[in-house]
């Protein structure tokens, strides 16, 4: 019997990558709109890419199980 492909999860898709070495990378908030009045601080800190924690990186690549 053919093996039963799982539908992706429209939004996690768009805002999940799983790297090469398994860890779930996402992009902070606030870095979109109204950036004159944010604090250069909290923008610099947005910069970075941040990495999914131990507890919910198994439950997102559940939900992107393609990608």
């Amino acid at each position: 019997m053919a093996k039963v492909k799982v539908k992706s999860h429209s939004g996690a898709k768009k805002r999940f990558i799983v790297t090469k070495n398994g860890k779930v990378k996402y992009q902070h908030t606030n870095k979109r709109h109204r950036l004159t009045q944010k604090d250069t601080k909290r923008k610099r800190i947005a910069r970075v890419a941040g990495f999914a924690g131990d507890a919910n990186a198994p439950t997102v690549k559940k939900l992107i199980p393609y990608k």
